[in-house]
């Protein structure tokens, strides 16, 4: 049993947390920056402990104090949310060291799907189809040039640590390969702290489509269907659905079928995600798997009614999934906005500063995660989303206009926010069609600006 739980997180994905934990009775500990001090998680907490100065890297980076500020507490567990430690298995075997139960999966998992190239040979073995690639890491540019004269060009080179869209370039001949390793190398040093790389055959005008699972303790596996999550801005999600609108019934029962191949390759157990690449013939291929809960998982709970915080939280204190494969329907549709503090029509750029007006609007099949509310100051220290929007209606038609109305009913004076580019997208007439790849931004997105 589970008694008290700190959450090593801040933001939306924090109170979201503490939700879960106190439908279960949990009491909660929040940990904090010097620059979160008043922030909204803070103040829904039972506790709260700070870690350390504004800069991620003092704060929610830093293993020591958050390990102490459980121990202080006498939190018996932790769970890690999603981004900063929630997938680094040195955190996570702290926890396990110190036994602190880690609301996640075990730490030699973590690190077996950390590896991205390393991931690839076990889902191959597993007989999960894999993006054609490098079998492992490059070792030179020579290395990286025969491999892909072997596969042909466009090529993707991947940080094989990676993750969040960083330490990838795409390739579309011989002569851009010795800038791009060193960018690549370069970018994924300074966010992974390893510069490994590896290569996969660029796949022109993919879908991004990714299965969420669930695993228990005791041998249960359950998918709980796609997320279509095509539509990015440098390989960042800003709007996921479900379902696919490219994916049939069979389809969803092979990828499923797949996702949990791939979950008991590893020995899975707690939420995870397994990512997929879908080519226009619908043939699907395996390029990832994240290890924690995903930004965009409300989109699957306002679909099947399964609470997948919740389950973590119950898999972690040895619990059997609260549902079995058969049980979970698939109804309606459901959508998801990320609204950043940043300006869509100036390349994202942030936009911190104090929010002096925060109304959301209210209405059926509407929901919003927040971390902030009127008085909330955005730091530049932290990631720009401050909420997710997600609707749910019967139909695709009916869930877009519901998000069309519920981002025009927002009132947000104070910083700038990415909600005029979602109501772009949502009236683009190839997304309401679903005419949708991960190139859409730059390609649907210019035109109709130019149009």
């Amino acid at each position: 049993m589970l008694n008290k739980v700190l959450i090593a997180n801040r933001g939306e994905i924090a109170c979201r947390i503490i939700q879960a934990c106190h439908e279960l009775k949990l009491t909660v500990v929040a940990v904090y920056s010097e620059a979160d001090a008043d922030s909204l998680h803070v103040s829904l907490a039972d506790e709260a402990v700070c870690v350390g100065p504004p800069a991620n890297k003092d704060s929610y980076l830093n293993v020591a104090n958050i390990i102490s500020a459980a121990v202080i507490t006498g939190a018996d567990a932790i769970h890690p949310g999603y981004g900063n430690l929630s997938e680094n298995p040195d955190f996570a075997e702290a926890c396990e060291a110190c036994k602190i139960t880690f609301i996640g999966p075990p730490s030699q998992v973590i690190a077996r799907m950390g590896d991205k190239a390393a991931a690839r040979r076990v889902m191959r073995e597993a007989g999960v189809p894999v993006v054609p690639g490098s079998a492992n890491g490059i070792r030179d540019f020579p290395d990286a040039r025969a491999i892909a004269d072997e596969l042909g060009y466009p090529i993707m080179i991947k940080a094989a640590q990676g993750g969040g869209g960083r330490g990838i370039r795409v390739i579309h001949n011989p002569e851009q390969m010795a800038e791009a390793i060193d960018q690549a190398r370069a970018e994924a040093n300074s966010s992974f702290g390893d510069g490994e790389l590896y290569l996969e055959k660029y796949i022109e005008e993919p879908r991004h489509v990714e299965v969420q699972i669930l695993a228990d303790n005791h041998g249960n596996i359950v998918h709980l269907g796609e997320r279509e999550c095509s539509i990015q801005y440098r390989h960042q999600k800003l709007l996921e659905e479900s379902p696919s609108p490219a994916v049939s019934s069979s389809l969803r029962r092979r990828l499923g079928e797949a996702a949990i191949k791939a979950a008991q390759a590893v020995d899975y157990q707690n939420a995870g995600t397994v990512e997929f690449l879908l080519d226009e013939r619908r043939r699907f291929y395996f390029i990832e798997m994240n290890t924690r809960i995903q930004v965009e998982h409300p989109v699957t709970e306002m679909l099947t009614g399964v609470d997948i915080v919740r389950e973590q939280i119950r898999i972690a204190a040895g619990e059997k999934l609260s549902c079995e494969q058969g049980q979970i329907w698939f109804n309606g549709h459901a959508l998801e906005c990320r609204i950043l503090a940043a300006d869509g029509d100036r390349d994202f750029a942030p936009s911190p500063g104090r929010i002096s007006q925060w109304q959301t609007p209210v209405g059926p099949g509407l929901r919003i995660d927040s971390g902030v509310t009127t008085g909330s100051i955005i730091s530049s220290h932290y990631d720009p989303m401050i909420a997710k929007v997600i609707c749910w209606d019967q139909t695709r038609a009916g869930v877009i206009a519901r998000m069309e109305g519920a981002l025009q009913g927002f009132k947000v004076e104070g910083i700038r926010t990415t909600i005029p580019y979602h109501l772009r997208i949502l009236g683009n007439a190839y997304f309401r069609r679903g005419e949708i790849d991960t190139h859409f931004l730059e390609r649907r997105m210019e035109s109709d600006k130019g149009g």
